[in-house]
């Protein structure tokens, strides 16, 4: 039977003390940057100028952290702790100084009156820390900036790592967030008997920044029902008195990790694999608990108004006396030593070493990372005997490249799509393993199993949030995704982005693997499922992060998507996208030709050019697979109707070659850039997205003015392949004609190209209207 208090009054004294030694930090960190210890009276001048921080969930968590610790010591456990409710850093910061590892990360922050101030000051203050548990805290994987994501980075976390527990705190403003809805769907993902586990840990204290949360407002019965139906057996913690709630959490997280053990033990030992039902904890506390309760007679405690700062304004009459009452209430002089360090009978609470939740290696997971065994991707290449002779569907080729990555990296690679995997073309890594999935499974089922490292579900917020999650504790992997949607991850991706811009800051943050995403069934090949599925944005929203971590890649054949896809599984601390077709297209260059450009990221395609030895008159350049095929399209037209002409032909699959050196590590000096697209001739630029990326990156270029971009303008349908780029003037009849109109104004010739061009463009027009596809020498086209 249970015990129903299993904390004897001396350990219940002592958890107190390590809790209020907690909340004592974290209040101080909110409020005061001199007199850390109330060793004189407070005064305003040693209170911060401007109050920020949120105090709220701040208590909750550390009564949560202090009890996992419990958990750990009598365990032997590794516990992650994802504190998912956001600006709960005082209350992590605190725990990890509490614990002494954020004094040995930083060494200034002494566990002494000294470092207290500082570790007091520096919160949500110029030059110190921020609000949210970022990568300056040790222990986190997980800032919180954005809501929503703390399940699906808890999750991401655990797979292939047996001997990890996840305790994850979502907070009930964020359970309200759609990607926290989907999430809870994962634990049909866990295989017991290979991944670790997650207890999430909801907790309820009930309000907002203004407003009560959704689910501390409906009943306990629906709750549970709601639980149940997502896959797990709540355990209900609920109260207001601090004595009552530590003895009832202590037998609460006895028996949730008492069934993850059983769980654990029966996949492991009795091959038990069939999806359990996971326990969760619902932790129902007061809102900013042992605050004061009321100030200037309007509710604080338990209330939204506890949410951020409860009392802001200090020159206010009465607050700063009420200020250090409250602070006194936690008896700083019972819990910290003369010289300020924390009594050791309350230090003993604290596991020891990597055992720490703040100096767990899953953690830092940079310091783990075991590097990927690469496959030589050279053979799995398309042999190109001539440009354009024969047709591939290039990511076909990636998936059995993939593939070999997969077998070679067990539990340290996942291939992850929202649904899309065989639809992208990358069917070939399920011949070495199977879709991930521990929900119901019939004999008719195709490849799904327990285990796997094909991970799909049609969520693409949970998607990214489990590989980042899986990259953060030291692995690595590859997301692919229809290029239109993509978009619903955008501040995912900016928060990551975040993410690794702070840890680069950070001196014992090691860097992890890089976040690559394949964009394939982009914008000029949704022709079928039409405007609703072409957007090609991301590329710009990835590109207006920092330099040192953005990276866009636009292959413009299976070749070239293999040296890109290869050279960015390589790579750190970095968002890598690719943009390449599935459909089947011309392939353009041999392997050899492939690295050689693809390693300069910028080139000229002398087979496409014939101004050697001569001054271009136009340089005709492209990004992109179908931008390339359009432009080399244009070339041929070109040839036949102006042969005179003198066309250098350039193609662009680094991006950011493009951007000024000095902007980017990418980018061409002067001197190259000029070589490539002159000072002063046109370029006709054929560009896989939105034009006005291209002017930007090139802005500072002496040939900037001359840049003539031709790309998506937002104009699309359910059409022909080919009419998406004639609407869009994208085409290679458009293309011939803006060339001939900028560097042959002199010709007799240009009216007559200019006429055919409208006549073609009227042709295709009726040809696709009466028979529903391309004109013959569309779809026929070869470059020979």
């Amino acid at each position: 039977m249970t015990n129903k208090s299993p904390l004897s009054s001396k350990e219940l004294e002592l958890f107190n003390k390590w809790w209020h030694a907690a909340n004592y930090l974290s209040v101080g960190q909110i409020y005061l940057m001199k007199n850390p210890l109330l060793r004189e009276p407070l005064k305003l001048e040693h209170t911060k100028p401007r109050l920020l921080g949120h105090w709220g969930t701040t208590p909750g968590l550390n009564f949560i952290y202090l009890h996992l610790n419990r958990i750990i010591r009598e365990r032997d456990l590794n516990i992650l702790y994802v504190a998912g409710p956001g600006h709960g850093a005082p209350g992590v910061v605190a725990a990890t100084y509490i614990e002494g590892t954020y004094s040995e990360l930083f060494p200034d922050i002494t566990e002494d009156e000294a470092g207290m101030q500082k570790l007091f000051k520096q919160f949500s203050f110029p030059g110190g820390i921020p609000s949210h548990a970022a990568p300056t805290t040790p222990g986190s994987i997980h800032e919180g900036g954005e809501l929503g994501y703390s399940l699906s980075h808890s999750y991401g976390a655990i797979f292939h790592d047996p001997d990890l527990i996840v305790a994850c705190v979502v907070g009930d403003g964020e359970a309200e967030t759609g990607p926290l809805a989907a999430s809870w769907h994962s634990n049909k993902f866990v295989n017991p008997k290979t991944d670790g586990a997650v207890l999430p840990i909801l907790h309820l204290n009930g309000y907002k920044i203004a407003n009560p949360t959704v689910l501390a407002r409906i009943s306990s019965e629906e709750l549970t029902n709601l639980m149940r139906g997502y896959g797990h057996e709540p355990i209900f913690v609920e109260g207001h008195d601090p004595d009552e709630m530590h003895q009832k959490l202590a037998v609460a997280f006895d028996e949730a990790f008492d069934k993850i053990k059983q769980i654990q033990k029966d996949a492991r030992e009795s091959n038990k694999t069939d999806r359990p039902v996971w326990p969760m904890i619902v932790l129902r506390s007061p809102k900013g608990w042992t605050c004061p309760k009321t100030i200037e007679g309007q509710k604080v405690e338990d209330y939204w108004r506890a949410h951020q700062v409860p009392f802001g304004d200090l020159t206010k009459p009465g607050h700063l006396e009420l200020l250090e009452k409250w602070m006194k209430s936690y008896h700083p002089e019972e819990l910290f030593d003369e010289s300020g360090k924390l009594h050791p009978e309350i230090a003993a609470l604290n596991p020891v070493g990597n055992k720490r939740m703040s100096a767990l290696p899953q953690s830092n997971g940079g310091a783990i990372k075991r590097a990927l065994k690469l496959p030589d991707f050279t053979q799995y290449g398309f042999p190109v005997s001539s440009p354009g002779k024969d047709e591939a569907e290039s990511t076909r080729l990636l998936g059995s490249y993939l593939r070999d990555v997969v077998k070679a990296n067990r539990d340290n690679f996942l291939v992850l799509s929202p649904d899309e995997n065989n639809s992208n073309r990358l069917n070939n890594v399920l011949e070495v393993t199977d879709r991930a999935w521990n929900a119901k499974i019939y004999d008719f089922d195709d490849h799904l199993a327990h285990y796997g490292q094909v991970m799909e579900i049609l969520s693409e917020h949970t998607i990214e949030g489990w590989l980042e999650g899986f990259l953060l504790t030291g692995r690595h992997g590859f997301f692919s995704c229809y290029e239109a949607f993509i978009h619903l991850v955008d501040s995912m991706v900016n928060q990551h982005s975040k993410w690794i811009a702070g840890a680069r800051e950070v001196d014992w943050r090691r860097p992890i693997a890089s976040l690559n995403i394949l964009l394939t069934s982009h914008v000029w090949r949704q022709d079928h499922n039409g405007f609703s599925h072409q957007d090609p944005g991301f590329i710009d929203h990835v590109v207006r992060k920092q330099p040192e971590i953005s990276r866009i890649y636009l292959p413009p054949d299976a070749n070239t998507l293999l040296y890109v896809t290869d050279h960015c599984l390589r790579t750190a601390n970095k968002i890598n996208v690719i943009v390449a077709g599935k459909q089947p297209q011309p392939q353009w260059l041999s392997m050899d030709a492939a690295i050689k450009h693809c390693t300069e990221g910028v080139g000229i395609w002398e087979w496409a050019s014939n101004d050697k030895g001569y001054e271009p008159d136009v340089i005709l350049a492209c990004a992109g697979d179908v931008p390339t095929m359009e432009a080399l399209a244009a070339v041929k037209i070109l040839h036949e109707h102006m042969p005179e002409l003198k066309i250098r032909f350039v193609n662009v699959v680094d991006l950011m070659t493009l951007a000024a050196d000095k902007q980017h590590p990418h980018g061409l000096s002067d001197h190259i850039f000029d070589s490539l697209f002159t000072q002063d001739k046109p370029v006709i630029f054929a560009y896989h997205g939105y034009p006005q990326l291209i002017h930007s990156l090139v802005y500072k270029r002496k040939n900037a003015k001359n840049f003539h971009v031709h790309g998506f303008r937002e104009e699309g349908t359910t059409t022909t392949p080919f009419d998406m780029v004639v609407l869009n003037n994208l085409d290679r009849y458009n293309l011939a004609a803006n060339v001939v109109n900028r560097t042959s104004k002199n010709s007799s010739k240009i009216a007559y190209v200019n006429q055919m061009v409208r006549d073609k463009l009227v042709e295709h027009k009726r040809y696709i209207r009466e028979y529903g596809h391309d004109m013959p020498e569309i779809r026929n086209w070869t470059w020979k």
